[in-house]
């Protein structure tokens, strides 16, 4: 094993990424097609080189290296995650997994064993959605699922994807460049923490991914009529007390089921402290393993919307901003992780369905897909307390590799068999 290759060296990177923010103090920002997601590209793709890969940035922006296969010109196995982050950010979630993905590549370059398919790294420009407001734009693109109605999203600068595109010097045009096709890939794997506690509630370290949620968002907005503070309350037409009762109505629901609801953005017009709301806008993300359950609920959550409207004299629209299916991975990909969990020496691997999405879900358009999921402190994520100990990345280097090796041993057994 080199010292590129170790859990140190890492988690090293991790924090040398980490250094490459907009925001100060520290805190971690990185958006796509910012002067920051240019500089973690440029070394990632240097960490690639070094690990025997061939780098190049696809038509996206999504950072990419190759290790050719027995022969050049095979079909590729995929691993990879993101490099964008949320607003103050953690170091881990989707550095973790793209970091890790290089060194293995690097260990079975230095072990000098042939696969019987290439093996490929990406490091996704824009998972988390945050400068646009579109989840998923560079593993889109890869899964040539772009839709041409994205050019016209705006960040809060105002700045279009388009102008964005041109500016970082891309070229809209050329978007379909990044498109890959089923028949060039063999699968892919992810490794991601967990963003979740039930990895470690149970003790373990790792876990193997059963599926991906699907996720719906939605604006909802909720109208009313604004008024003095000094209306009578039977004469009140308050946006805002409707949207509460829809809210706590809302989280009472999910639970129920079972289903993740969550609203996290909500905006009071006109917002002063003497005038009762005559509008309000809020946000829904609504996530469920299955697809069938979770567009039940959904129903049920516009009928509930359209009683309380009519109760309070109110009425309520809504404009859904984000829908991906749940994605299931494989039970191919699955062995795999699991004999890369056991050989680290947990004999009962752990399976759990993600709650939160990742770039795995585009990618199941066009691939099968598998993921390992790494326990994290507390199972926070999405904030500067993110924390994995170095012990669970080494486990994490260790059955990743072995799911990688694990694949290339099957598909050679399998070769073998047909031609015999």
């Amino acid at each position: 094993m080199t010292e590129t290759t170790s859990a140190q060296t890492i988690l090293a990177r991790c924090d040398e990424l980490a250094t490459h923010s907009s925001l100060p103090d520290g805190l971690i920002e990185r958006v796509y097609l910012s002067k920051e997601h240019a500089e973690v590209n440029a070394i990632a793709a240097r960490w690639m080189a070094e690990a025997g890969m061939t780098t190049w940035q696809d038509a996206a922006g999504n950072q990419c290296g190759r290790l050719e296969g027995a022969v050049p010109g095979l079909p590729a196995l995929l691993l990879g995650s993101h490099l964008d982050t949320v607003p103050a950010a953690g170091r881990y979630d989707g550095i973790l997994g793209v970091l890790t993905a290089i060194a293995v590549v690097h260990r079975i370059r230095d072990s000098g064993r042939a696969l019987p398919f290439a093996l490929e790294v990406v490091a996704f420009a824009d998972e988390e959605g945050t400068r646009f407001g579109r989840a998923l734009l560079g593993s889109r693109a890869l899964a040539g699922t772009w839709d041409d109605a994205w050019w016209e999203l705006r960040g809060e600068d105002g700045v279009t994807l388009r102008d964005a595109f041109t500016a970082w010097g891309l070229d809209p045009a050329t978007i379909g460049d990044a498109a890959r096709t089923p028949e060039e890939l063999v699968g892919y794997l992810e490794a991601h923490i967990e963003q979740g506690p039930y990895l470690e509630d149970e003790n373990k370290a790792l876990g193997i991914v059963s599926s991906i949620a699907g996720a719906r968002r939605f604006q909802i907005t909720v109208i009313g009529k604004a008024g003095h503070s000094g209306t009578p309350y039977e004469r009140r037409r308050d946006a805002l007390a409707g949207a509460a009762d829809a809210i706590i109505a809302i989280e009472r629901i999910a639970r129920s089921a079972q289903l993740i609801a969550t609203v996290g953005h909500l905006e009071v017009f006109p917002d002063a402290v003497n005038v009762i709301p005559g509008k309000v806008e809020f946000s829904l993300d609504l996530r469920g393993e299955y697809d069938s359950e979770r567009d039940r609920i959904w129903t049920v959550i516009q009928g509930l919307l359209t009683d309380i409207c009519r109760q309070r004299r109110l009425r309520w629209e809504s404009v859904e901003t984000h829908s991906a299916p749940a994605a299931v991975c494989s039970e191919r990909l699955r062995k795999a992780v699991g004999e890369g969990i056991r050989s680290t020496g947990d004999s009962r691997p752990m399976s759990l369905f993600s709650k939160a999405g990742h770039d795995a879900m585009a990618v199941a358009e066009i691939s099968e897909i598998g993921m390992l999921f790494v326990r994290c402190e507390g199972g926070v994520s999405h904030n500067p307390d993110e924390r994995v100990t170095e012990a669970d990345v080494a486990k994490t280097l260790d059955a990743f590799e072995r799911a990688v090796l694990a694949l290339a041993d099957v598909h050679e057994a399998q070769a073998e068999a047909a031609a015999s």
